[in-house]
């Protein structure tokens, strides 16, 4: 399936705000993280500047977030969201590869968190995710160019 990114904006909010729910409210509720419009919102804008949109036929599909960090070397997928009716379509698998690939040339690790109860992380761990370490509500992993 084709897909295009684009930079979110302001007006993208409610959207994401939804998406969040929709694809990680179970997840969430799950493990007794908290769920509200306040929580959604905190985490929409985190990292907002680095937030893009998932364009499918010219709607909103979905999220992907990554960020760099210097210090260690890292990407960070802080946010891969696909609204369902465009899941198991490939397209987290690609976005999450190039960002591997991306790694890979810059000699850097790629690390996520993933909620104890998504099952996300198994395509993490097809993908050469390994965990190393965890939270009361998440696992940690990392990927590690050979």
């Amino acid at each position: 399936m084709e897909y295009s990114l684009r930079k979110a904006v302001e007006s993208d909010v409610e959207f994401l705000v939804e998406l969040r729910e929709t694809t990680m409210g179970k997840y969430l509720r799950e493990v007794g993280m908290p769920t509200g419009r306040e929580a959604y919102l905190e985490r929409v804008y985190y990292a907002f500047d680095q937030a893009e949109i998932i364009v499918i036929n010219n709607s909103s599909a979905g999220l992907f977030k990554a960020q760099f960090n210097q210090d260690i070397n890292e990407w960070y997928l802080v946010q891969v969201q696909l609204h369902p009716d465009f899941q198991n379509k490939g397209i987290a698998n690609r976005l999450i590869s190039q960002l591997m690939s991306k790694a890979k040339t810059t000699g850097s690790t790629v690390g996520l968190s993933v909620v104890k109860t998504n099952p996300a992380q198994r395509l993490y761990e097809r993908l050469g995710f390994v965990r190393v370490g965890e939270t009361d509500f998440e696992y940690l992993m990392q990927y590690t160019p050979s």
